[in-house]
């Protein structure tokens, strides 16, 4: 710990115990008052003065830390975060955002003590400590996570005492699991067992309306998708049909948009390509490629709502591109930590195989995160959508930010930087025995408001956390263990979209939405025992958006959230 954060601490440990100290101070001069009535007045004036004197002396003011940019020329949103008293936080804006309670809801953006992530020097990957229902106990890396109901959880207590997490990348496996009663609740079930599930008494069938995204993805800075002809080409040569109709659940569709319909101005715009077979074979020739060319596809093999089965639909991706295109694809199946960093730093070569399930229910998720200009993902990013979503970003009326997602929308239909497949239905399931067993449309469920009707409950994803420190991860199945340690100051309810206190009881904000003011839930525990307070949102959230900060460390260092979804990390230098 630095020397000024050791000092910054002490202050205000020393100010909590003297405001402590001044309630009894309080006291003694009400009693000395009181005393005083039968007394000398030179005895009552001496007992003031002294009372008065050491109350000065000992009282101390609050001392808030704050993170604050050199200006806002570095492209990013956030000005300054600023404690500005023990239990208030304001956050300045370089620009208004309208959609700052949804973003400040999401997981990576939970809040640890300020001295955890010191002492772990930015880097509290398997060693997480929050205020959230449950305490990581043991992360046994291959085989599983246990947690232990946190006894001074200030809201809700969970109704049993152990939480597990496990993972198993097949969807059959996974529900041979759940029939055999050695899991209680599993995620993604495959479109081939919605039945099963449906139709067995023992079991409980969850729907999942989580909006999401499978797309077929290329990055513009390798040949040949550098050539804009041939990526238009390619997005009318999937016959995107097919690929839902043989291995999607009922319920998805083909993808009109980037984005789901079912996200305001998510489908303003025109519609995507048609397939087309001969007219793409005909648009790659005039490309310059008559013959096709040779190339790879990369995925991981985790299933996801978006992407059931991979390995399956990777082969028909294969397929597709070779028939349809006379292109010839290698596949090549990546470790699924590796993918995400190769992949969301636009440094695979071929096509790839990624999606997105909404974080948050407002269209930046979506078009913001991907397109954005800080997002390397596909390359080097398209000012025609950049900034048009930075000018529309700002617009809190939903009608009035319509024409500007129309352009935005169509500027990435015309520049074709991935293709949009599918917004896949999903579903888990549960033992029938489980009470409030869900799934929630934003953020996975809230397991702490379970009951399994005995003193363990264990969950099964469709893969292992990469890390347990979600202010640098982006993969739901970290989130979804992240969620029950570590808390934001807002969250998304049990059953929609809709914005609820968590750590803060309200963020309200200025006219132009330009200052959010949080307010802190009071007396609020972390699971180590220390006190939660305004400097530990400040140390959290300046881990992630502050480069120059010596706790900016993380799992790979990308922060890609706090990057993306606030336009810009402070630079170092």
């Amino acid at each position: 710990m630095k020397a000024t954060t050791k000092l910054v601490a002490l202050l205000f440990a020393f100010a909590l115990v003297v405001a402590a100290c001044g309630d009894d101070d309080s006291a003694d001069t009400t009693t000395a008052a009181t005393t005083a009535d039968t007394t000398a007045d030179t005895t009552a004036d001496t007992t003031a003065d002294t009372t008065a004197d050491t109350t000065a002396d000992t009282m101390a003011p609050f001392e808030g830390t704050n993170v604050t940019a050199p200006n806002c020329d570095y492209g990013g949103v956030i000005e300054s975060i600023t404690a500005t008293d023990v239990y208030e936080v304001v956050f300045s804006l370089c620009k208004p955002q309208p959609a700052f309670p949804q973003i400040a809801a999401f997981t990576p953006f939970g809040i640890q003590p300020s001295e955890h992530l010191e002492n772990t020097l930015g880097s509290p990957l398997d060693n997480p400590i929050g205020t959230g229902p449950w305490v990581l106990e043991q992360w046994s890396r291959g085989d599983s996570i246990i947690f232990s109901a946190f006894d001074d959880y200030w809201g809700d207590q969970p109704a049993y005492e152990t939480l597990v997490f496990r993972w198993a990348t097949e969807g059959a496996t996974r529900l041979l699991e759940l029939q055999a009663g050695t899991v209680d609740q599993i995620t993604n079930l495959s479109p081939d067992d919605f039945s099963t599930v449906q139709d067995d008494a023992s079991l409980q069938f969850i729907p999942s309306a989580n909006p999401n995204t499978l797309y077929l993805a290329m990055t513009n800075t390798f040949a040949p998708f550098d050539n804009v002809d041939v990526r238009r080409a390619i997005a009318m040569g999937i016959d995107r049909q097919r690929v839902v109709d043989n291995f999607f659940p009922e319920g998805s569709e083909v993808a009109s948009h980037f984005t789901p319909c079912s996200i305001p101005n998510g489908c303003t715009g025109d519609e995507w390509y048609g397939f087309d077979a001969v007219a793409a074979r005909a648009a790659l020739a005039d490309a310059g490629f008559p013959d096709g060319f040779e190339t790879t596809i990369y995925y991981r093999d985790v299933f996801r709502g978006y992407l059931p089965e991979p390995s399956v639909v990777a082969v028909e991706f294969q397929t597709q591109l070779a028939d349809n295109l006379g292109i010839t694809v290698n596949i090549v199946v990546m470790e699924s930590g590796e993918f995400i960093d190769e992949s969301t730093n636009g440094r695979l070569d071929g096509f790839y195989l990624l999606g997105w399930g909404a974080d948050y229910p407002h269209v930046t998720n979506f078009l913001d995160f991907h397109f954005g200009v800080s997002n390397p993902q596909f390359g080097t990013p398209h000012p025609e959508i950049y900034e048009v979503l930075s000018d529309a970003a700002v617009i809190g009326d939903v009608a009035s930010a319509a024409p500007l997602y129309t352009q935005a929308n169509n500027a990435i239909r015309d520049l074709v930087p991935m293709v949009p497949i599918a917004h896949g239905a999903s579903a888990s399931a549960a033992l029938g025995t489980v009470e409030n067993a869900h799934f929630r449309p934003f953020g996975a469920p809230l397991l702490h408001r379970v009951d399994p009707g005995k003193d363990t409950f264990v969950w099964m994803q469709n893969a292992e956390p990469i890390s347990l420190y979600c202010a640098d991860e982006t993969d739901g199945e970290s989130l979804a263990a992240c969620q029950q340690v570590v808390e934001p100051l807002l969250g998304y309810a049990i059953d929609s979209g809709n914005v609820e206190p968590r750590l803060a009881t309200a963020c309200t904000s200025n006219d132009d939405a330009t200052v959010w003011t949080c307010t802190l839930r009071e007396g609020v525990t972390f699971h180590d025992g220390s006190s939660f307070d305004s400097n530990d949102v400040v140390a959290s959230w300046a881990a992630g958006i502050d480069g120059r900060n010596p706790l900016h460390v993380g799992n790979t260092g990308a922060f890609e959230y706090f990057s993306y979804l606030w336009e810009a990390v402070i630079p170092a230098e």
